[in-house]
C-alpha cells in the first residue's frame, strides 16, 4: 500500500464555529451523505477561568473532498449535566449509520483532582440526518471497569460478522517522569463486541497491538475500514512523556491490518510521512480516520498542536 499526501483541507481559523470557538478541529470523523461528505470534529471554547471545553461541530464537503459547502455554527450536542462523565467536553464524536438511525459514539471527559481527566464512551442518536444529536442517557455505555480502570474513550464502531465491533482505548496507569512534573497517562487500544451496539462484552483489559516504542507507549484513536479484501486500521501513538515539546516523542501515525477484526498485524511504515519543514503537520501527525470514498481508501488526520490548525487528507492505494 502506498500513501499520497493531499494536504490540509480544513482550517477552523478561517470559519465561524460555535460562539467562543476560534480554533481546533480535532479528530475528524466522516458521515457519507447523498450530496457529499460531512466531517464531524471537536473544537474548543475558552472559559473565563482559563480552562477550555470541547464541543462537537461539523463541516460539509462536496464530493471532491475539497470544496467546503458549510460549517455548523449551532450546537449539535450540548455538554453533559453537572457531575456527569461528559460535563467538560466531548472529543471525539464518531458516527455510524445503522438501519434508519444515525448513532454517535462520544468520548466524554471530566476534570479530576489528583490527575487531569477521566473519560467514558457515550451513545447519542440523531433524528434530523446528523444536524443535532440527543443522548439516550446521562451515563456512559462503556467506562472504567475491573481490568480497564480509567480513560475509556475513542470508541470507533462498525458492523461486521453479524455483530457490532468497537475499537477504543483504555488507560492502564498514570506515571510521572519526575517527582516535580504532573503525571502522564498510558493507554492502549482494545476491542469489544455487542449484539445491539449498546451493551458491550467485557474484554478483560486485553490489548490488540504490540508496543513499538516500549511499555509506556500511548496508542490512540483507532479507526477501521474494509478495503481490498481486508480490514485496515489507522491510529496514532506517542511516548508517555515529553510529547508536547519534543517532536521525537510526539504523536505519529500507526497502521495495522486484519482479516477477522480479532488478530492484527502492525506495520507503521505504511502511514509514515516525512516531516515537511514549516508545514501544518511538520511537528505532529495524529487522530487519523480511514474511510472509503468513490472506491478509494482515504485518511483524514490532524497535524501540529493536536489539531489546532485543522485537518488534512491522504489517499491510500493498494
Amino acid at each position: 500500500m502506498t500513501l499520497q499526501r493531499l494536504g490540509q483541507i480544513f482550517d477552523p481559523r478561517a470559519h465561524r464555529l460555535l460562539t467562543g470557538c476560534v480554533d481546533f478541529a480535532q479528530s475528524p470523523q466522516t458521515l457519507m451523505r447523498d450530496n457529499g461528505l460531512r466531517v464531524y470534529f471537536s473544537t474548543r471554547s475558552a472559559e473565563t477561568d482559563g480552562t477550555f471545553r470541547s464541543h462537537p461541530a461539523y463541516v460539509d464537503f462536496d464530493m471532491d473532498l475539497r470544496t467546503i459547502r458549510g460549517v455548523s455554527s449551532h450546537q449539535i450536542l450540548p455538554l453533559g449535566a453537572l457531575g456527569t462523565f461528559d460535563e467538560h467536553g466531548i472529543f471525539p464524536l464518531s458516527v455510524l449509520r445503522s438501519g434508519s438511525e444515525i448513532r454517535g459514539y462520544t468520548t466524554g471527559w471530566n476534570r479530576r483532582v489528583s490527575v487531569s481527566v477521566d473519560t467514558g464512551i457515550g451513545l447519542v442518536v440523531s433524528y434530523d440526518d446528523g444536524e443535532t444529536f440527543s443522548r439516550i442517557g446521562d451515563g456512559p455505555i462503556l467506562g472504567p471497569s475491573l481490568h480497564e480502570p480509567m480513560l475509556v474513550c475513542d470508541g470507533f464502531v462498525l458492523e461486521a460478522f453479524q455483530r457490532f465491533h468497537m475499537f477504543y482505548i483504555f488507560g492502564q496507569r498514570w506515571v510521572r517522569e519526575t517527582a516535580e512534573l504532573p503525571p502522564d497517562r498510558v493507554y492502549k487500544i482494545g476491542h469489544t463486541t455487542s449484539v445491539d451496539g449498546v451493551f458491550w462484552e467485557p474484554s478483560g483489559g486485553k490489548t490488540i497491538l504490540p508496543d513499538q516504542i516500549g511499555l509506556d507507549e500511548c496508542q490512540a484513536l483507532p479507526s477501521v475500514a474494509w478495503y481490498g479484501g481486508r480490514y485496515h486500521m489507522a491510529f496514532c501513538y506517542r511516548d508517555a512523556h515529553g510529547f508536547r515539546h519534543d517532536r521525537a516523542r510526539a504523536y505519529r501515525l500507526g497502521y495495522a491490518w486484519s482479516d477477522d477484526l480479532e488478530n492484527w498485524t502492525r506495520d507503521d511504515d505504511v502511514l509514515a510521512m516525512a516531516p515537511q519543514a514549516g508545514a501544518w503537520d511538520s511537528e505532529m501527525q495524529c487522530y487519523p480516520h480511514l474511510f472509503v470514498h468513490q472506491g478509494v481508501l482515504h485518511m483524514l488526520y490532524n497535524g501540529n498542536a493536536f489539531g489546532r490548525y485543522g485537518f488534512g487528507l491522504a489517499r491510500l492505494d493498494l
